[in-house]
């Protein structure tokens, strides 16, 4: 049974080292990582399998793309307080030469990343051949996939969609984060996405609707549901709706602070709002 209490803190934590990271250099995507901070401690902590040294291949366990790669910030930490590389290193983040860049990038050989992503759009098609990939090598393990909703705003997702239904790609999880915020305004606003869910079924896929994609009971419940609906010969999404910004009040029911970094007052009002820690760095 998960440790809930250790994972609400693992969750304050990386919530810190988010918004102290951005503040350093004055640059990053903190509302959109803060609103998926539950959902990366459930999936690297409780819901994957993985292998104890990091191995690009991914064999023999389960593998995660982050499709929209802007919330960098929530990842590279979740990676790090996994043990990937040291914490230290967090503090290095969008520095020149280090290997923890605004959006994540392969050519440095940072542990825990298997793709550079930021430009939307191509991280599920990414996924879907990494899981056919598993299949030719018979490896049982899953493909999880994070994309944000105005994302889905890209054409490419939906001929990837139409794929994996069509080759019957039932070992991979993709999970949509539904803020219904993007960097322009609300996503209704700037092109609405319609009914996600009807269209996702109608495309032949399973869908999972985590409607408290900031609750970890919620989020754990609904991606082992999930976990049980892959094999059946129809890929599964996740339909989790978040809050953009959560767990920071001032960051929350806005667009605002997609790609903005708190000043020094607001940082320190942001890390009062998250005092349990495992260790800054």
């Amino acid at each position: 049974m998960a440790d809930l209490h250790f994972l609400q803190k693992l969750v304050s934590q990386i919530r810190r080292d988010i918004v102290r990271m951005v503040h350093k250099v004055n640059s990053g995507h903190p509302g959109g990582s803060l609103g998926c901070t539950e959902f990366f401690v459930c999936l690297y902590n409780e819901i994957m399998k993985l292998n104890e040294s990091f191995n690009m291949d991914g064999q023999n366990e389960d593998v995660f793309f982050l499709s929209n790669g802007h919330i960098s910030p929530v990842f590279y930490s979740t990676l790090a307080r996994k043990g990937y590389f040291p914490v230290s290193e967090l503090d290095t983040f969008r520095l020149l030469n280090s290997r923890l860049q605004g959006h994540p990038t392969t050519h440095e050989g940072l542990p825990g990343i298997r793709i550079a992503s930021g430009s939307l759009g191509q991280g599920l098609s990414v996924a879907i051949g990494a899981a056919s990939a598993k299949k030719l090598n018979s490896d049982p393990n899953l493909v999880y996939v994070l994309m944000g909703d105005g994302e889905l705003q890209e054409g490419q997702n939906w001929e990837a969609i139409m794929y994996a239904s069509a080759n019957k790609i039932d070992n991979i999880i993709a999970t949509i984060d539904l803020n219904g915020k993007q960097i322009d305004g609300s996503t209704d606003d700037v092109l609405s996405l319609g009914n996600i869910s009807n269209k996702f079924n109608s495309f032949g896929w399973e869908v999972v609707s985590l409607n408290k994609g900031n609750n970890l009971s919620e989020i754990l419940s609904k991606l082992i549901i999930a976990k049980k609906m892959t094999g059946k010969s129809k890929p599964v999404c996740v339909l989790m709706k978040t809050e953009m910004g959560n767990g920071v009040d001032f960051m929350m029911n806005t667009h605002a602070w997609h790609g903005k970094a708190p000043n020094k007052e607001q940082l320190k009002e942001a890390l009062s709002q998250n005092k349990e820690t495992l260790g800054d760095y």
